[in-house]
């Protein structure tokens, strides 16, 4: 298959690069820093590489690692809805469009939860909840309209499938494995706050294979692309440290994650947000997951790093 990624440079697109061409198919990824160039917000001669592709999967949008400002903020709602605008823009004028878009979206979208978890039926759609930091509403309401795009898009010879993924863990340098790795090594992979927050997760080889079933089944809407084993911070830490032969991790408090945060250069709604997802529609539709569970993947994961 001819298959385009727009956004495809950052550590996801280049897990689904790699993969998608070691079986077989041809990969154009389009982008502001490589491959075939656009600007993410308007038609061009990218739009060409579309017409005629087989599938879309697109990825683009301003990473999430950064401090939750209101320029950022709002950079990430421009990134998202502008690229998956333009893209349903590419497909509708296409004459012969692609039978698959793949939008990537976030398990972000549900609600700060701890107890149930969000499966598409019956998850909860985040908002402005109570005791939480009034800006993480604003990332779901990023998360929802990057969806209407998708929805909203005149593409009825286009199957379109919103892929609400939790972090996909890759050995790959740069990724949220590799900063999680690297804080256990140290000896600070602890609890933070309490570590009562879920962490919803899915292993890279998983993730591949999830975009490929989605490609080849009958599935349209919102499927989570999320491991089917969320667990608590504390829990997802010590099976990771457990992975690094590391025995213990400092705990953190909420202020001090802040501080952390701050030094890093990113936001505690990445560390603190409870993200309890699980995958009711893939499962349902037959997927079967390589690694359902944490210590199995973090395992896997950590001898590719090694």
């Amino acid at each position: 298959m001819k298959i385009v990624i727009p956004g495809g440079t950052g550590q996801v697109g280049t897990v689904l690069r790699r993969a998608l061409t070691a079986a077989g198919h041809e990969v154009v990824v389009i982008s502001r820093s490589g491959g075939v160039r656009w600007d993410g917000r308007t038609l061009g001669p990218w739009a060409d590489e579309i017409d005629g592709a087989d599938v879309v999967i697109n990825l683009a949008g301003r990473s999430v690692s950064c401090r939750y400002t209101a320029e950022n903020l709002q950079q990430m709602m421009r990134s998202r809805v502008d690229s998956a605008r333009v893209v349903g823009e590419a497909i509708a004028k296409a004459d012969n469009p692609p039978g698959v878009w793949l939008q990537m979206s976030t398990a972000t979208i549900y609600a700060h939860r701890f107890t149930s978890p969000n499966d598409e039926r019956t998850g909860i759609l985040g908002g402005r909840e109570k005791d939480v930091p009034g800006y993480w509403a604003y990332s779901v309401e990023i998360a929802k309209r990057w969806e209407a795009e998708l929805e909203e898009a005149v593409t009825p010879d286009t199957r379109k499938v919103a892929l609400r993924a939790a972090m996909v863990m890759s050995p790959d340098r740069g990724g949220v494995f590799d900063y999680l790795s690297w804080l256990a090594r140290l000896g600070l992979g602890g609890p933070v706050a309490g570590g009562r927050q879920y962490v919803s997760w899915i292993h890279d080889e998983d993730f591949v294979r999830a975009v490929e079933f989605l490609i080849s089944e009958p599935v349209e809407g919102a499927v989570n692309l999320a491991a089917p084993g969320p667990l608590p911070q504390r829990d997802f830490m010590r099976e990771l440290r457990r992975a690094w032969r590391r025995p213990a991790g400092l705990p953190a408090t909420g202020w001090m994650a802040e501080i952390g945060a701050f030094a890093l250069r990113t936001d505690t709604e990445l560390l603190l947000k409870s993200r309890r997802v699980v995958p009711g529609r893939l499962t349902g539709a037959g997927f079967g997951f390589g690694f359902p569970n944490w210590r199995e993947a973090a395992q896997n994961l950590a001898e590719r790093r090694r």
